[in-house]
């Protein structure tokens, strides 16, 4: 896999995070720490494409 495809995988596995974090936000079956939970994984994600970004 190519370094580009793949911050392209991780770019998307961040916008799909991005959508269940706003979805769990607005339904109360989601608790607090589901939703840090999602958060955290988004975060390192966006990291990961930030330092796969740098290394171009």
């Amino acid at each position: 896999m190519s370094l580009s495809s793949h911050l392209q995988e991780l770019r998307k596995k961040h916008e799909f995070l991005s959508n269940e974090v706003e979805e769990a936000q607005r339904s109360p079956a989601f608790d607090d720490l589901q939703i840090t939970a999602l958060k955290k994984q988004k975060l390192k994600l966006k990291e990961e494409i930030e330092r796969l970004s740098h290394q171009h």
